[in-house]
């Protein structure tokens, strides 16, 4: 049973981290080159509207208490409105809009990796050395090493032009408008809880490739790590007790192994969820998918800093999550951390 105090305590723990990111982001957006101002007014606008602007903006005022600003508007999730992409826009409407896309995509690449990961990672281990265990180990490091704008141009070569099974790019069919169901933002979840079948495998079929992409280089980084760690548990003493006890190889490792063995499993599959959700930007672009990795990229070369601003923070908050659910797994699987 997982302890108030203990999810608490990691709680309070966050708060120094997202400060810590916060302060980074102002700093690093207040030191580079360009000006917002002139950035808003455009570059053939008067010196005096520039100046309106930023007076409008607080921009002449000092920089302790801009930042002040800054952590107090952050902590409200308000980031204030887009300069350029959607001009006028709050930015907290415009991630809304494309969080649940990356989410999504990060959500079936995972379960993808996690479900073929862990029981080859086993297999591997348990069949240490024989051809099963190589042919693992072999397909683990194709799948590290493939690199995904490679592999995703690949599978829509195979998949869609010469077989015809799947669709190319998008998130469903032009034919629906999507918008009009919109609950979670997620389209496979909002298709199913509208009832339409034909939405739904619409969906479905147009997740398929890109999770499919973001699934084999999880799973990859899984299995390896699941064989490593479960060769370390079936080493131990408690294991050969069991087994000279008369109980079965099978019972013994998914009894008495596996929960040890998925310890430092859990570990990769937060730190990878979390880079999942600000790294999924070349499986977006690949796939004509447009979520907040793309998002963060087009605002950095156009300078929309409102933009950087509240996706990078969005980052560090969603990650800072994964890190607390990894922390109560932990102690789920090991009580003795929780102590």
């Amino acid at each position: 049973m997982i302890s108030t105090r203990f999810v608490l305590k990691r709680l309070l723990l966050l708060v120094p981290v997202l400060v810590g990111v916060a302060s980074l982001v102002f700093s690093i957006l207040h030191l580079s080159p360009g000006d917002p101002a002139l950035t808003i007014a455009g570059e053939r606008a008067s010196e005096e509207f520039v100046r309106q602007v930023e007076e409008s903006l607080g921009l002449n005022d000092p920089i302790w208490v801009q930042y002040g600003r800054f952590l107090a508007d952050a902590a409200q999730f308000q980031f204030g409105e887009s300069f350029i992409i959607q001009r006028n826009t709050p930015v907290r409407e415009v991630l809304a809009n494309k969080l649940p896309v990356t989410l999504e995509l990060a959500l079936y690449g995972q379960l993808i990796g996690i479900s073929l990961g862990i029981p080859l990672g086993i297999l591997s281990a348990v069949k240490q050395d024989s051809i099963t265990d190589h042919l693992t180990r072999i397909g683990a490091l194709a799948g590290i090493s493939v690199p995904i704008f490679w592999s995703g141009p690949l599978l829509i070569l195979l998949f869609a032009q010469m077989l015809g099974w799947l669709p190319t790019s998008g998130r469903i069919s032009v034919l629906y408008n999507v918008e009009a169901i919109r609950v979670t933002g997620l389209v496979t979840i909002d298709t199913l809880l509208a009832g339409n079948w034909d939405m739904f495998v619409s969906a479905v079929r147009h997740m398929i490739l890109p999770a499919s992409v973001i699934g084999v280089y999880s799973m990859a980084l899984i299995s390896r790590m699941m064989r490593s760690s479960m060769l370390e548990v079936i080493r131990q003493d408690y294991m050969r007790t069991a087994r000279a006890k008369g109980q079965g190889a099978k019972i013994t490792v998914l009894k008495h192994g596996f929960r040890n063995a998925m310890i430092p499993v859990i570990t990769v599959i937060g730190i990878q969820f979390g880079g999942l959700l600000g790294g999924a930007v070349l499986t977006e672009t690949v796939f004509a998918i447009g979520g907040i990795g793309t998002l963060l990229v087009e605002a950095i070369k156009v300078g929309d800093y409102p933009i950087v601003q509240g996706t990078v923070l969005t980052f560090a908050f969603l990650f800072t999550l994964v890190n607390l659910g990894v922390d109560v797994t932990y102690s789920v699987l090991d009580p003795r951390i929780e102590q």
